[in-house]
């Protein structure tokens, strides 16, 4: 029972600590603009929920992302009503749980890079489906969608309407955030996993 206690504690407390260190991350945001227009901004938040995920399970992963976007919206407000913010949860979520689950069951260097692969497909596929079906329209409250259309086309010149501006900008730009993601991560889970599990 004592056991169960400690490892609860620790687990709330290294949830806590990680949903910390997103929203921190979360502040950081990095345009690219030869990918998407500048509204599309990049951040490494998704980094320590991944550990999390990693470390204490797919669910534990959705708490941090929530928190992390929780916090951020506490701190920093909303300029777009909330849209970024929940686009920021619902594609951070279609990266760390699909990858989470896949470690869950293969727990290897191998096992991690297939997650965090597939993660990052599952990202990029699902992000042009939630950004053209949910998001953008949306969105187009605080922005026209012709305007929106144009900027994606200054980039992409065939692009036409909000589905190809969602596969030739969204799906690059979240295929990018993943793989670079993945890279800092395969590097850093393994010295953190000893910190959050000290006997494993």
């Amino acid at each position: 029972m004592q056991n169960k206690n400690m490892t609860n504690t620790r687990k709330l407390v290294v949830t806590a600590m990680l949903s910390s260190i997103a929203t921190v991350l979360m502040l950081f945001e990095i345009p690219l603009p030869f990918v998407a227009p500048p509204f599309y901004k990049m951040d490494f938040s998704e980094i320590p929920v991944l550990i999390g995920a990693f470390s204490l399970g797919p669910l534990s992963g959705v708490i941090i992302e929530a928190i992390k976007v929780l916090l951020n919206l506490i701190i920093n407000g909303t300029t777009t009503g909330g849209v970024g913010e929940l686009a920021n949860f619902l594609i951070g979520c279609s990266f760390v749980v699909p990858a989470a689950l896949i470690y869950k069951y293969k727990k290897t260097k191998v096992g991690a890079i297939i997650s965090m692969a597939v993660g990052t497909v599952a990202m990029a596929v699902l992000g042009v489906i939630i950004n053209a079906y949910l998001m953008i329209p949306i969105y187009s409250q605080f922005m026209p969608l012709e305007q929106i259309i144009q900027m994606g086309k200054d980039i992409v010149p065939f692009i036409k309407d909000t589905l190809t501006f969602c596969i030739f900008c969204v799906a690059p730009f979240n295929f990018i955030k993943g793989v670079l993601i993945s890279t800092i991560t395969t590097f850093i889970y393994k010295p953190l996993s000893r910190v959050i599990h000290p006997k494993s």
